[in-house]
């Protein structure tokens, strides 16, 4: 069997949610975050194919279900006229758009990344091991290559659907920005958990 204890759930929040945000974005002919809803399956199916090899926590596949939903409520979701993903939720910066619902998406989204890079990484190392600013660096490095991976299916976006309205540099680097934040965050929830 591909789940483990308590990971039915999971599936089936992911199942129903991804068919209903197909068929919203079909709907709309969002052939943006169409692209989106298969690079979700394809991790879907990556987490599946390795989940008797690798321990990942159900607390971690919830925040991937959780990031996913948020990043799929984002693109097809709105509040009176305005993109979810285009919400100011609280301003910080004049000159530039902080602290937007996209932040928060990437700041939570990429943390679990780095967590599951994490858990990625933890079966390979020595139970002695004792240099946790070495290690720290490596799985925040990791989790924000997962960050700059989807910069790269961003631009994909923007090449095959000009009219994303992804953004540019700016919007990028605030991005990856966040992303750190995520990073960093999740080295301290494993700090701090001794995970």
């Amino acid at each position: 069997m591909l789940l483990k204890k308590g990971q039915l759930p999971i599936l089936v929040v992911n199942a129903v949610a991804l068919a209903a945000f197909t068929l919203l974005f079909l709907s709309r002919k969002n052939y943006e975050f169409l692209l989106y809803i298969g690079v979700i399956i394809f991790f879907l199916a990556v987490i599946l194919g390795t989940n008797k090899k690798v321990e990942y926590p159900n607390s971690v596949l919830w925040g991937l279900t959780v990031w996913a939903l948020l990043h799929m409520s984002g693109g097809g979701l709105y509040i009176g006229k305005i993109k979810l993903y285009e919400v100011m939720l609280v301003t910080l910066s004049d000159k530039y758009n902080i602290f937007r619902y996209d932040q928060f998406v990437h700041i939570v989204g990429f943390g679990v990344a780095t967590l599951v890079m994490y858990f990625l990484l933890k079966p390979l190392l020595r139970p002695d091991l004792d240099r946790w600013i070495a290690l720290s660096i490596v799985v925040a490095m990791a989790g924000l290559g997962v960050g700059a991976l989807n910069e790269i299916v961003e631009f994909t976006a923007t090449v095959l659907v000009p009219e994303t309205g992804v953004g540019g540099y700016t919007n990028t680097s605030l991005d990856l920005v966040s992303d750190l934040v995520g990073a960093v965050l999740a080295i301290a929830i494993i700090r701090i958990r001794k995970l």
